[in-house]
């Protein structure tokens, strides 16, 4: 029977190398092939690789029970040039993890290594790793893949490490938890020209960055107050240089919210006022408008069980309601339409940097708290009778 103290000391060795070697989305192969190896030595029931592109789904069954309940994991690394000076560094140019997947995945792993070696419960347990969890496309491909009826299970969990909360703290809530999150480009055509003669011609700069100030009323002035809404731009690219006025312009963004009508009602007024805003400058504009993520929506009585079972393992004073929702997204949020589930954040560290950040790195202090956390779940949902 592996130690706590043998278990921490594998698991930093295993995020450290996984933080080492960041994929991208869907190119995650050495990652999944490392998850699948620490499976089969740990004895599960059955591990399958290859689900949804690069996943991998571990199974482990104890006692005679129906029940089965899911833990998942994300394993992608972001487009992100690290800053850190660690010698587990990154060692591919221009990828990194920065939003502490390496760590989710360890996680995890310590907590299958436990449940296989300890039992504990009476059910089964799938451990889910799933990939390109940034770009909101692994839970669909997973699922897509058939994941349900492959390896059906009647609730899911997930973590998600959090900045700025003390290492051994958690926090989750009921209901909406994490944003939707939608995308959009607007294209504004004209007619270019020499800087010196604007009116020859009929530049979209001053009509894209119109645009880009009146995109800001659709929050400010057509939303309720009472609800939540993000529209952000984030690029604006035109085809202009040092003296010449552009003829086409570009703006990108991303608009999150809490419920579908208000997505809607976003995408409905950003057409309006893309269209508007045109027509004055006599420019012509085209919107694109995608959702890449649904809101996270928390079940009531599972968050119930949740805090119940992170009472098992942690200081009553380090447990809390999260305060608000959180206007991030998470792609854990699929797997919710269609099972229950709760999505929960564990502290990384006062000083931690932000998620994303060049130098944000995981805290490997938390890796014992999160394992502790699916171990204890497993044990309250899948109680020995």
């Amino acid at each position: 029977m592996t130690d706590l103290s043998t278990l921490e000391r594998d698991m930093t060795a295993w995020r450290r190398h996984l933080h080492a070697h960041p994929e991208f989305g869907f190119e995650e192969k050495r990652t999944a092939a490392f998850v699948a190896a620490r499976l089969r030595e740990f004895g599960l029931d059955d591990v399958t690789e290859s689900v949804g592109g690069t996943g991998v789904v571990g199974t482990l069954k104890r006692g005679t029970s129906n029940r089965a309940i899911a833990l998942r994991a994300d394993m992608d690394a972001l487009r992100i040039t690290e800053q850190g000076a660690a010698d587990y560094r990154s060692r591919t140019a221009g990828t990194m993890h920065a939003c502490g997947h390496d760590g989710h995945t360890a996680m995890l792993l310590g907590a299958a290594r436990r449940l296989a070696e300890e039992g504990g419960f009476d059910g089964t347990v799938r451990f889910i790793f799933q990939p390109a969890e940034e770009w909101g496309k692994g839970a669909l491909a997973m699922l897509d893949d058939g994941l349900m009826q492959r390896f059906p299970f009647d609730e899911i969990y997930g973590l998600h490490n959090m900045p700025g909360l003390p290492v051994g703290h958690f926090e989750t809530r009921v209901g909406a938890f994490m944003s939707a999150e939608d995308n959009f480009e607007i294209v504004l055509n004209g007619v270019g020209g020499h800087a010196a003669r604007p009116h020859w011609g009929n530049e979209v700069l001053v009509a894209a960055c119109a645009l880009v100030t009146n995109l800001q009323t659709i929050v400010a002035r057509r939303l309720s107050p009472t609800d939540i809404g993000v529209v952000s731009v984030t690029e604006l690219i035109t085809d202009g240089t040092r003296n010449a006025l552009p003829g086409l312009a570009r703006i990108l963004g991303d608009a999150r919210s809490f419920r579908p009508e208000v997505s809607a009602e976003i995408e409905r007024q950003m057409r309006v006022i893309a269209e508007g805003t045109a027509r004055a400058y006599n420019v012509d504009a085209e919107v694109t408008y995608s959702r890449e993520f649904v809101p996270l929506v928390n079940d009531a009585a599972l968050v119930k069980e949740a805090f119940a079972a992170a009472a098992t393992i942690y200081r009553p004073e380090a447990i809390a309601t999260a305060s608000e929702p959180m206007t991030g997204s998470e792609d854990f949020a699929r797997f919710l339409d269609h099972v229950p589930g709760c999505f929960v954040f564990l502290g990384n560290g006062e000083q931690s940097a932000p998620l994303h950040n060049p130098t944000y790195d995981f805290n490997d202090a938390g890796l014992i708290p999160g394992t502790g956390f699916h171990v204890a779940i497993v044990r309250r949902r899948l109680a020995e009778r």
